[in-house]
């Protein structure tokens, strides 16, 4: 009997047995894998065959440059600028047919094509080239340079935030042609300050004035920026605009549209989403576009002939990444200044005191509007005084003083009210009710919080708490330490019940709020526009932020102030802002005189006394006590260096920031400070202490950072 003649009739009969079968045999089957090409006995570039190729490690003691050979079939492609792919850790010893083989596939940007190598042993080849798109430059490059050795970083962690990652959709389109440059703009509400005129007329002549701006509070600053941007423009350059946020970023980008019409700036943040944010960052690296608008990543951008670079509130955190090296905008624009000779602007309604160290300096001039302007421009600021102490005896223990009543009832009469808290939430911190020991987390010693009315949690590890009892007196009930945002709209609900209240926060931001009666509560820097500006506003718990342990506590509460009170209608308007923080304090007075530059002189002058940032040059050096200690035994440091600590840092709990020790470690922290002119030396050594670790395999490695935000 045929094999036919045993088939069964059932066409479905046996199939999944025979597709098993099939499966299992592929399974089975050793099938080669694709490897990408190794050009071997392939002819190479008959010119310039030697490409140097920055390889994307990241690494200290790998950063330099490494020889590659150029295929003859990659040569039109492989470009100064465009990404490759190279094979990376190959020994000496894999060497065929007079090429490197072996390693691993790894990204890189190829820098430069040369005649012959400085290595004198056999090249590996490129692998392929990625794009044929050129998108590291040279004026690029040196910048990044510079930044990595000021900040005793790699290159390649500089390229990971210079260059943004490669999007094909976005980079097959073509960038439109360039508009011509559009006319010098008329100075506008520039008129308000003594020398605004004049510092459009030398952006529109092609000049490169430098200048701190303490900004008019109110809402004419996108406006101001973007007559700045235009001036620029129409000198036949480009411009770059950095700002703290997106929110920040959509106005000055209204008001760009709005005076100079679309197609003449490209708006690069995070929340463009990756295609369209490379398409717009391609149209500017092809010379398409000729201005630029984004947040702390568009510090790179490579704007063509660039004349003038501006940056919005640099004492906002968001200015400093949190990736290697840890660059801040203002840093970086005041190299691109320095080294493309273009204009700098550094504007705010606030002065930080690095900005105030550069006018003493004389590298840049002040642009402020004299006491005249103010008066008219800024509201009324006001405080709990002695004689509101006397009329009113609980006024310094209360939350929320008659004071501030009174404002918020005449405020909602006019128009919306403002109210900023500083800590977000319901409860962010408790207590025992009957001892005020502070309610702590049984697993890890955290701080319970409450984020709203009923769930209690803790803050570190997040562990929900349904049967917390005090360890000091047994007691259950707890009390709010501090009061969050959510706790303060809802008594604020209860006490004006006909009027609406919104909340502006983390977890919710508005951009703005109509002009209309209703109670606004933010957390800073969260604070929406109100059309037309507020009426009011209170600004509350300020000891909650100027009694921080911090050598920034001052001037962070300071500027957070201002931001907010500069969103409120000015005096002749009848705006009216209420601070609730002891009178008699550096930046509560500031506040009330409306003297932001004045503080940060006077701040600047004691930390010359003390040796502090910005006037000394500071880093930090983080790890284990054993490795921290083997650090600074090797490092060779310049002998005016002083070394403050070690001091131990975030013990067992959740970290705060990039860079703090690890859960259930304790690590130590060691500032190094040198006096000016030697920061160049420190970094340099510090760079070079840690290319020798890591070059030793060390396991237990440092962490560093220049010029750290807080340094406590």
């Amino acid at each position: 009997m045929s094999s036919d003649d045993e088939r069964s009739e059932d066409p479905g009969d046996g199939a999944p047995e025979q597709l098993a079968l099939i499966r299992e045999t592929v399974r089975k089957a050793k099938v080669p894998r694709a490897k990408p090409r190794t050009w071997r006995g392939a002819a190479l570039a008959k010119e310039l065959p030697v490409a140097r190729v920055l390889v994307n490690k990241g690494v200290l003691h790998l950063d330099q440059y490494f020889d590659y050979a150029v295929p003859e079939e990659l040569d039109a492609e492989a470009q100064p600028g465009v990404r490759v792919r190279v094979r990376f850790g190959a020994g000496g010893r894999q060497v065929r047919g007079g090429r490197r083989e072996g390693g691993g596939l790894i990204d890189g940007f190829l820098v430069e094509r040369r005649a012959e190598s400085d290595y004198p042993g056999a090249l590996a080849a490129l692998a392929y080239v990625v794009s044929p798109e050129p998108v590291l430059g040279p004026e690029l490059l040196a910048l990044s340079r510079a930044v990595a050795d000021r900040y005793a970083g790699s290159l390649a962690d500089v390229l990971q935030l210079a260059v943004p990652p490669r999007n094909g959709r976005a980079e097959s389109r073509p960038s439109p042609e360039p508009l011509p440059p559009p006319p010098a703009p008329s100075a506008g509400s520039w008129e308000r300050y003594a020398q605004g005129p004049a510092f459009l007329r030398a952006l529109a002549e092609g000049g490169a004035p430098r200048a701190v701006w303490t900004a008019l509070p109110g809402p004419h600053w996108p406006e101001e920026l973007a007559r700045a941007t235009a001036a620029t423009l129409a000198s036949g350059r480009g411009a770059l605009v950095v700002v703290p946020d997106g929110r920040t970023a959509g106005r000055v980008d209204a008001a760009l549209t709005a005076l100079l019409g679309p197609g003449r700036h490209a708006l690069l943040t995070a929340d463009s989403g990756p295609e369209k944010r490379y398409r717009e960052w391609l149209a500017v690296r092809r010379g398409s576009v000729r201005a630029v608008v984004g947040t702390r990543a568009a510090m790179f951008a490579p704007v063509a002939d660039l004349g003038l670079v501006a940056v919005w509130d640099d004492g906002d955190a968001s200015h400093s990444d949190d990736n290697a090296p840890f660059p801040h905008v203002r840093e970086v624009l005041e190299l691109r200044a320095a080294h493309g000779r273009c204009a700098f602007l550094l504007g705010g309604t606030n002065c930080t005191v690095e900005a105030a160290q550069l006018v003493e300096s004389g590298w840049a001039l002040p642009l402020r509007a004299d006491r005249e302007q103010l008066r008219i421009a800024a509201p009324l600021v006001r405080t709990v005084d002695d004689g509101e102490l006397a009329r009113d005896g609980a006024a310094r223990a209360a939350r929320l003083p008659s004071l501030a009543w009174q404002t918020v009832r005449d405020g909602l009469r006019r128009g919306p009210v403002l109210v900023q808290v500083p800590r977000r939430g319901y409860a962010p911190r408790l207590a025992c009710e009957r001892c005020r020991e502070p309610a702590r987390c049984r697993h890890c010693a955290g701080p319970l919080q409450a984020p709203d009315q009923r769930d209690l949690d803790c803050a570190w590890c997040g562990r929900p708490e349904t049967a917390w009892h005090c360890a000091a007196c047994g007691s259950n009930r707890l009390r709010a330490r501090i009061v969050g945002a959510r706790r303060t709209a809802e008594e604020l609900g209860r006490a004006f019940p006909a009027v609406p209240v919104r909340t502006s926060g983390r977890d919710h931001i508005l951009d703005s709020v109509p002009d209309a009666p209703a109670l606004v509560v933010s957390t800073p820097g969260a604070e929406p526009v109100a059309d037309g500006g507020y009426a009011a506003a209170l600004l509350l718990d300020g000891w909650a932020m100027v009694g921080r342990p911090d050598l920034r506590a001052g001037e962070e509460a300071l500027r957070r102030w201002t931001a907010a009170a500069a969103l409120v209608r000015g005096q002749p308007e009848g705006g009216t802002v209420v601070v609730v923080a002891e009178p008699t304090l550096r930046p509560v007075q500031a506040l009330v005189r409306w003297d932001p530059v004045g503080h940060a002189r006077r701040e600047l002058s004691e930390r010359a006394e003390l040796g502090f940032p910005p006037v000394s040059r500071m880093a930090s050096v983080t790890g284990t006590p054993e490795a921290l200690a083997t650090f600074l035994a090797a490092a060779a440091l310049p002998p005016e260096a002083e070394v403050l600590g070690p001091v131990p840092v975030t013990g067992p709990g959740r970290p705060r920031r990039p860079g703090d020790a690890p859960p259930g470690e304790t690590w130590q922290r060691a500032l190094l400070r040198v006096p000016p002119g030697s920061g160049a030396a420190l970094a340099a050594a510090l760079k070079a202490a840690q290319a020798a670790r890591m070059s030793r395999g060390n396991a237990e490695q440092v962490r560093i950072r220049v010029d750290p935000p807080d340094i406590g």
